[in-house]
């Protein structure tokens, strides 16, 4: 099943909040429901346009905090092509487990015969 996402990159203030710099929050939208997580960075609310969802300015430091933004944008594009080839449906659930690494583990083939004997052995 396809599914389009949105993503959105937001300035939040913290309960506390006094001045200076705000955390940077992504946000992905899938047929109406959203998944909140951190970016990990922070950013002055001067410099930053909401509107673009980047942050505003020339120097080195915005530079390479608009390039680290773009490459979550990419990584999440790419765990939602992820999910398109393996025919999972498009959630949020599934694509920020995807995103954040949280998929379900591969298991070998011997395990599986294994646990397979071992059920026909019980009902023996």
């Amino acid at each position: 099943m396809k599914g389009n996402f949105h993503l959105l990159f937001y300035l939040r203030k913290q309960k506390n909040y006094k001045g200076g710099a705000m955390a940077i929050y992504m946000r992905i939208t899938v047929n109406g429901k959203r998944a909140d997580m951190s970016a990990g960075r922070e950013c002055e609310p001067a410099k930053w346009n909401s509107r673009a969802g980047r942050a505003i300015g020339t120097k080195e430091e915005i530079k390479s905090l608009n390039s680290y933004l773009d490459s979550l944008q990419t990584k999440v594009r790419n765990a939602h092509q992820v999910l398109i080839d393996s025919n999972h449906p498009i959630t949020t659930e599934n694509l920020q487990n995807q995103f954040l690494g949280k998929t379900e583990k591969s298991r070998y083939l011997i395990q599986l015969f294994q646990e397979h004997n071992a059920k026909v052995k019980a009902l023996i």
